[in-house]
């Protein structure tokens, strides 16, 4: 299937795609000191697919984030972060995102329903699909959604940290190649 257009999204040819690393990043935005501070920040992608189906509304992603990788620009934050008073990194390392449904939206934008796992759990969350595109055997996808840290037990700090995170999620992804259909005679070999 070729890449087709829907509204501002393009939809990519069929197939899995295995996420890039280096090139995939979850960006957030929260507030901090009773709602008076802006804090940024990111954490790194450790692996991740994505399967376009046919219909697209059949497509899966999943995700998995170092919990350690959360940067704020601030150790003494940082620290406080990866410690078990909110992500406790030593025993839930990683952060999982699964997608239990692709729904395509009347106004015909996308949006990703599915489960963040995070100190182990999961809760729903839906990230609007914000940009998609595909050239070749890459796949770029951008998706944005809000966190409720309290529904997966982290609610260290009540006042001076906020309960939400604002998340972007930008993601480069290669399509695996399909392997070709074997001749009788190769088969034989």
């Amino acid at each position: 299937m070729a890449a087709t257009t829907t509204g501002q999204i393009q939809i990519p040819p069929a197939g899995t795609y295995t996420l890039d690393r280096a090139r995939s990043t979850v960006a957030f935005t929260t507030r901090h000191m009773f709602g008076a501070g802006k804090v940024t920040g990111s954490f790194a992608v450790a692996s991740g697919k994505v399967v376009i189906a046919d219909p697209p509304t059949g497509s899966s992603v999943y995700t998995e984030i170092r919990a350690d990788s959360f940067d704020s620009g601030s150790r003494l934050r940082d620290k406080d972060v990866h410690s078990k008073k909110f992500l406790h990194v030593e025993k839930y390392p990683v952060i999982t995102f699964r997608t239990t449904e692709v729904r395509r939206e009347p106004d015909g934008n996308w949006t990703l329903v599915g489960t963040l796992t995070a100190r182990g759990v999961g809760a729903p969350v839906e990230l609007a699909v914000t940009s998609a595109t595909s050239t070749g055997a890459a796949l770029s996808i951008t998706a944005a959604g809000t966190v409720d840290r309290y529904a997966h037990g982290i609610t260290g700090s009540k006042g001076m940290a906020a309960r939400r995170l604002r998340i972007e999620i930008t993601a480069t992804a290669t399509r695996v190649p399909q392997p070709s259909p074997q001749t009788p005679t190769a088969a034989r070999a």
